[in-house]
């Protein structure tokens, strides 16, 4: 299970470790939306279109590894190496959870573990770890967007 920990009140920064281990740290981009991360040696860029409903994930040779439209609505879906993942909203309540379906199936889920703090986990089989880590992150990115939005 991957765990992400916000390290800073003042910026979009989370540790993010799978059970105990640290893996990675998100950094949220400051003036746009997405940010990077480094896995195994691989640095990943996620942006986003100007209203946040369609992300990108590209590689250090920006090339594309995943992508995903319709990002924070009811029902969303994430292609990656020519697979479709589809995603749900929990409940109509945003920041409940995100669900990783199979068919009528929840088989996965992102949740926020901690109001206060913003932590989060995600439990995402079958996905590969940098696509995990990209779903993560662009909820997290969508869900404080929609909390700043509503402050």
């Amino acid at each position: 299970m991957l765990k992400a920990r916000r390290t800073s009140m003042w910026k979009s920064r989370y540790e993010i470790s799978d059970g105990d281990t640290p893996i990675t740290v998100w950094e949220g981009a400051n003036w746009s939306i997405g940010g990077q991360f480094e896995l195994d040696g691989h640095q990943y860029r996620v942006r986003a279109n100007g209203w946040g409903t369609r992300y990108k994930m590209t590689d250090e040779r920006d090339m594309v590894v995943a992508e995903t439209e319709r990002a924070g609505r009811k029902h969303w879906k994430v292609v990656t190496g020519g697979r479709t993942y589809e995603f749900t909203r929990d409940s109509i309540m945003r920041g409940s959870a995100e669900q990783l379906m199979d068919g009528d199936t929840v088989v996965g889920r992102v949740r926020r573990t901690s109001s206060w703090r913003g932590d989060f986990d995600a439990e995402l089989p079958g996905l590969p770890l940098p696509v995990q880590i990209f779903v993560l992150c662009l909820i997290i990115t969508n869900w404080n967007a929609a909390a700043a939005a509503a402050a």
